[in-house]
C-alpha cells in the first residue's frame, strides 16, 4: 500500500494538537465538531497526502501513515473484554478522529461496540477463532460491514500496541489488481444479484441481505461487496465465481505488520481486508488497535441516523 512517513517536526506539530485535544471529555458529537474544526491545524503533508488518497485511493486501495504520535510506554493494559470501546478523549483518538475528518465523517453503528465511534480492536480470550475483531485466527478477506446497506467508505486502524511476536499482519486486496485477473463471465456472474451476506459476529447475527452483487458500479473501477466468510452464492456459476475471486485475492493480496504509530487507512468501496493469524497472552501487552468507520457522504445515511447524529441506529 501507498506510505506516508510523518516526519519528526511533523510527528510533534500532529502530537501537540492530539494532546490539547485530548482534554478528558466525551468521544461525542460536539467533541468531533472540536476534531473537524482542528484538522486544518494538522501538518500540511499530512493534510496533501490524505487529499491525494481521498481523491483517488489508488490501486491498492489503501494508505499506510507512518510515525504517527502513539507513546507506548504511556498506555495502560491491552484491554481484553469483548465489546471495548474508548468513550473518553485521549491523544490516540484524538489522531484517529482527526484523521476521520480529513477523509470525511466518523460514523459508528449502534448494533456493534454500543455506537462508539472510538472502538478497540483486541484479542479476547476464548474468541480466538472468531471472524471478527475480537479473534486472533485468519481473519478472512472481507468488506466492512458488507451486509449494510450504508456501508463505511473508509476503515481507519491506528496501532498503540503489535501483537508480541510481531507476526499479526493487516491483509488487504483491491479489486483494481484482481480484476484483470477475473475473465469477463467471471466478472460477469459477480455483478449479478447472485449472493447473499450475512451480518458479522460483532453485530449479533440477524437477517442477512437481499441477493445482491458483488462488483457494482462503473465496470472499468467497480466497487466491491462481499464478505468471504458471510457471503454465500445463490447458484453453482455464482459459487464458483466467488472461489475465483477468492483466488485472485490470495493472489494479489499484499500485508503489512503494523507497529505502534502506524494508521492504515482502507478503502471499503475498493478493497477488501482481513488479518493473518497470531497468538495472544492476555497478558495485558497484546495487540491493540483503535478503529474508526468514515463516510465520505454523511448525508447518503441520513434515514438511518436519527437527530442527525453520527451513529447509525439501523
Amino acid at each position: 500500500m501507498s506510505t506516508l512517513t510523518l516526519s519528526a517536526g511533523d510527528r510533534a506539530d500532529l502530537d501537540t494538537l492530539a494532546r490539547e485535544l485530548a482534554d478528558g471529555g466525551a468521544v461525542d458529537a460536539a467533541w468531533v465538531d472540536r476534531v473537524r474544526d482542528a484538522w486544518e491545524l494538522t501538518p500540511i503533508t499530512l493534510r496533501q497526502g490524505i487529499r491525494r488518497y481521498r481523491r483517488h485511493s489508488g490501486p491498492q486501495g489503501a494508505l499506510l501513515l507512518r510515525n504517527l504520535p502513539v507513546d507506548e510506554s504511556a498506555l495502560p493494559g491491552t484491554p481484553s473484554v469483548a465489546g471495548s470501546v474508548q468513550r473518553t478523549t485521549s491523544a490516540p483518538a484524538a489522531v484517529l478522529v482527526l484523521l476521520a475528518c480529513g477523509l470525511g465523517d466518523p460514523i459508528a453503528y449502534a448494533a456493534e461496540k454500543s455506537g462508539a465511534l472510538v472502538q478497540d480492536v483486541v484479542p479476547v480470550r476464548g474468541h480466538e477463532q472468531v471472524q471478527g475483531n475480537t479473534g486472533s485466527a485468519m481473519l478472512s478477506f472481507h468488506t466492512e460491514n458488507a451486509f449494510h446497506p450504508h456501508r463505511p467508505d473508509h476503515l481507519i486502524l491506528l496501532c498503540l500496541r503489535a501483537d508480541h511476536d510481531r507476526v499479526a499482519g493487516l491483509r488487504t486486496a483491491s479489486v483494481r489488481e484482481t480484476l484483470p485477473l477475473l475473465d469477463e463471465d467471471t466478472a460477469k456472474i459477480l455483478s449479478s444479484p447472485e449472493f447473499l451476506t450475512a451480518p458479522p459476529p460483532s453485530f449479533g447475527g440477524g437477517e442477512g441481505t437481499e441477493p445482491h452483487p458483488v462488483l457494482h458500479g462503473s465496470p472499468e473501477d467497480p466497487e466491491l461487496r462481499v464478505d468471504l466468510a458471510a457471503t454465500t452464492a445463490l447458484t453453482d456459476q455464482a459459487a464458483a465465481a466467488l472461489i475465483a475471486l477468492r483466488e485472485a485475492f490470495a493472489r494479489t493480496m499484499r500485508s503489512v505488520r503494523l507497529v505502534p504509530g502506524d494508521l492504515a487507512v482502507v478503502d471499503n468501496r475498493v478493497a477488501v481486508h482481513g488479518r493473518s493469524l497470531f497468538q495472544p497472552r492476555y497478558d495485558g501487552r497484546d495487540r491493540w488497535l483503535q478503529r474508526t468507520f468514515v463516510a465520505a457522504d454523511l448525508r447518503r445515511s441520513r434515514d438511518h441516523r436519527p437527530g442527525d447524529s453520527l451513529v447509525l441506529t439501523r
